[in-house]
């Protein structure tokens, strides 16, 4: 295939940096059988990451499969989540022992070494399945091309949030009478809204839930409202740091100012859930929080971050299917994890049951989808996603929001200012830019990223 070799022991001292404590220690899980189905020719082995309400959630979809297309035996395995599961799957790849397909975050699959570590996706394949790059946002599928093949297909969009009691709220004229939050679109309105809200706060309860203390959160929120300013990270060919340390400043000072002003509370950085169900009046949060707010029966509603800078933007990341690279690759077991991906994507019904937008398209246009609440209220954040850029260091739980994630935390926190720490942030993009992948020795310029 004229791919260039790279064995187990290069791949662990090249990853060595990349938190490889503890990725031996990831939990298997599958629900198939060693031995193939009784009726079945073809065995299709799949890895993933989801655990919770993701994983009952997958398994269903799974089972749905294997009743459907007896003749294809899914032996799927969930393994411990971010670090632990890329290394192993890294690992895997390079010594030629990768399953037949995995679930990557679409941000990693840059750094994943395309064409070395994964295995593109055959188009043909996947629209005899049923589907096609017309079922999916056009901004989603470009991230999933990566010199001009298609190295992810997308599962879902899972986004941050604004959650909001409506039953607290109702009583201060915030909620409209759609029964939903009135729209703000400036920083001063966002907060007159935590004002009137903090009026309706219990004693003992803070205003929002920001989880003022994690680097992967305050991480996402910065990438938003840095988007919404219309922010840049690199040019187009990733040679050089175009980040702008004073619209960077605007987003820390914002961050900051909840925290300044007592609407967010750092004694409770981590229990903002938590406080939502006893009556906190917001919170930000992954929509993954959706099963967790509903099976508690509140009365609440969900939207995109607020557009505070003018312009719609809210963290987005995707669960993706990959081909973990196999020397060789083909054949009915190939056709069969094209199938089974194929399948996943368009039943995704169940998989939105989890708070998570389905990729293919016309799964949002069913009256079933239209029917979900809140989900039927977040539904635009498809098409105002803001990304991390598209480069190997990126992605959930990858370098960047290592590096970077603790910076903007020491700034909303108030132990470092905010312009001082938008240039280190430049700095640090400035060095990772630097860096060559571990993966493949190459820096994002080199790394056939860019777009």
């Amino acid at each position: 295939m004229g791919r260039p070799g790279l064995n187990r022991r290069q791949l662990l001292a090249g990853i060595g940096g990349l938190t490889v404590a503890g990725s031996f220690g990831f939990a298997a899980l599958g629900t198939g059988a060693d031995a193939l189905a009784s009726s079945a020719s073809t065995r299709v082995r799949y890895w993933n990451l989801f655990s919770g309400g993701d994983g009952y959630n997958m398994i269903a979809m799974l089972d749905a499969f294997r009743k459907e297309h007896p003749g294809i035996d899914v032996k799927d395995s969930t393994l411990q989540w971010g670090s632990p599961f890329y290394t192993k799957l890294a690992m895997a790849a390079a010594g030629n022992r990768a399953p037949d397909l995995g679930v990557m975050h679409l941000g990693r699959v840059t750094g994943f070494s395309p064409g070395r570590l994964l295995d593109p996706w055959d188009v043909g394949l996947l629209a005899k399945y049923g589907v096609k790059e017309a079922d999916f946002n056009p901004a989603l599928w470009k991230r999933a091309v990566i010199d001009g093949k298609l190295y992810a297909l997308p599962l879902d969009i899972h986004v941050q949030l604004c959650f909001y009691r409506k039953d607290v709220l109702k009583k201060t004229g915030l909620i409209g009478d759609d029964g939903r939050l009135v729209p703000v679109t400036s920083t001063d309105g966002w907060f007159d809204m935590l004002k009137e809200a903090k009026k309706a706060t219990r004693k003992g309860l803070q205003t929002i839930g920001l989880w003022v203390n994690d680097q992967n959160f305050q991480w996402w929120f910065f990438v938003a409202f840095y988007t919404q300013l219309g922010g840049t990270w690199f040019n187009a060919d990733n040679t050089e740091v175009t980040f702008d340390t004073d619209k960077a400043t605007q987003v820390l000072e914002f961050l900051r100012q909840h925290v300044a002003d007592g609407y967010a509370d750092p004694g409770m950085g981590s229990v903002g859930a938590e406080q939502f169900v006893n009556g906190t009046p917001f919170t930000w949060e992954g929509n993954w929080s959706v099963p967790v707010f509903s099976g508690a029966k509140l009365e609440y509603g969900a939207t995109p971050l607020p557009p505070v800078f003018g312009k719609q933007a809210t963290h987005a990341e995707s669960h993706s299917f990959v081909l973990p690279h196999q020397a060789g690759r083909g054949g009915a077991t190939n056709e069969g994890a094209h199938q089974l991906a194929a399948y996943v994507v368009k039943h995704a019904r169940q998989w939105a049951a989890g708070g998570h937008i389905p990729a293919y398209t016309p799964t949002l246009s069913t009256a079933a989808y239209k029917k979900l609440s809140p989900q039927n209220e977040y539904v635009s954040a498809m098409d105002h996603q803001a990304n991390e850029p598209k480069v190997w260091f990126a992605g959930s739980t990858g370098i960047l929001a290592q590096r970077v994630g603790p910076i903007v935390v020491s700034s909303t926190l108030g132990s470092a200012r905010p312009q001082a720490v938008a240039r280190r942030m430049k700095g640090v993009l400035t060095q990772l830019l630097a860096m060559k992948n571990p993966m493949d020795g190459k820096t994002a310029a080199q790394g056939g990223g860019a777009v």
